[in-house]
């Protein structure tokens, strides 16, 4: 538990005598506690700090949850309004990247302080989960291994004929049988035409000899994402389609390449790009070469051609080019990778050479 007192601490050392933070967004409370759920509150005084869950949670808090008191309630900010005057509390600060409007209103007319909107809480947790630890990189490790074994026993199922929802609903089933809690997001499953689609979606579309098919799928592991895009082949191929994964391939080795400490998300996407573009085909490459994967799907850092973030040791990363000719085809090739001091690990251990079914 001493990496959740920690990130706690780091909260609390930024407050004022007389202020308290609110955390209320699931995603930060998870980071704060390790318990996942979806209602509740993580309330941080100087001294002190509280988890609020109402009855639902509060066995299974009790049995996992040590580093924090427990706080269980029946009307939420009654609960709070009595740590407000218990601890003296003047201002109450909430993250201004997690709180809606709506909610922001109902906090100011609930509770029994001024409530203040914090870009200082907010950076004080994103730019500690933008760093991953031992155990969050296990993790990671482990959610991307239960996505590559749904993968490869897909592959066996993979012919003319199959749909992609079929596709995409065996490798969800597979990973939930292989410790998944779910999909990290809606699975891309998609073939022939449709792969010119960056987030296509899987529909009744079958599976054609002569077919691309795009796989970019991830599965959850207590909590923490995998990321990874493959694009096979089925049947016999063109020239076209395979010079484009060619150079998609290539874009992605030298992206990977390019990954270590101190470099900026901006190089690592000017790497690849200007690989297809000098190929001939930067119009056709039009999202970010790569982004951070750990709690959510699309988190910091990023590698884009407006990226202003620079590489350290242990951030996640994806590597993730592609190519997609409207109305043809496309192809993206994507691996998450730990940014080490001088290179890079990727959690990827399937092979990447063009596989033809």
């Amino acid at each position: 538990m001493s990496c959740f007192m920690d990130r706690i601490e780091k909260i609390s050392t930024s407050l004022s005598n007389g202020q308290a933070a609110l955390i209320t967004s699931d995603i930060s409370i998870t980071y704060l506690t390790g318990f996942q759920h979806s209602e509740g509150y993580v309330f941080i005084t100087k001294e002190n700090s509280y988890f609020f869950v109402d009855f639902r949670y509060a066995e299974a808090v009790q049995k996992s949850v040590s580093h924090i008191d427990l706080v269980t309630f029946n009307v939420a900010f009654d609960s709070i309004n009595e740590l407000i005057a218990k601890h003296s509390v003047k201002e109450v600060l909430v993250e201004d990247q997690a709180v809606s409007l709506s909610v922001y209103k109902t906090l100011k007319d609930k509770l029994n302080a001024e409530v203040l909107d914090s870009t200082e809480i907010s950076k004080i947790i994103l730019s500690s989960r933008i760093i991953k630890t031992a155990d969050e990189i296990e993790k990671l490790r482990t959610a991307q291994k239960i996505a590559e074994k749904a993968y490869l026993e897909v592959l066996n199922f993979v012919k003319p004929g199959i749909t992609e929802k079929e596709i995409s609903a065996r490798l969800e089933f597979l990973m939930k049988m292989k410790g998944a809690e779910r999909v990290a997001f809606d699975l891309i499953t998609v073939t022939g035409k449709k792969t010119s689609l960056p987030h296509g979606v899987p529909g009744d579309v079958a599976v054609q000899s002569g077919d691309f098919v795009t796989f970019d799928i991830g599965a959850v592991y207590d909590g923490y994402h995998s990321d990874m895009t493959r694009t096979v082949a089925v049947g016999n191929i063109t020239d076209e389609q395979r010079a484009i994964y060619d150079i998609v391939l290539k874009a992605h080795l030298a992206g990977l390449d390019a990954v270590k400490a101190g470099v900026t998300g901006l190089a690592v996407d000017n790497v690849s790009r200007t690989i297809i573009t000098n190929a001939g085909y930067g119009k056709y490459f039009g999202h970010s070469t790569g982004h951070g994967v750990g709690l959510e799907i699309h988190e910091s850092p990023y590698a884009s051609q407006r990226s202003t973030d620079t590489l350290e040791e242990n951030m996640t990363l994806t590597v993730e080019p592609g190519i997609y000719l409207p109305d043809k085809f496309g192809v993206r090739i994507e691996d998450t990778v730990l940014v080490k001091k001088d290179g890079f690990e990727t959690f990827a251990s399937i092979p990447k050479d063009l596989l033809i079914l």
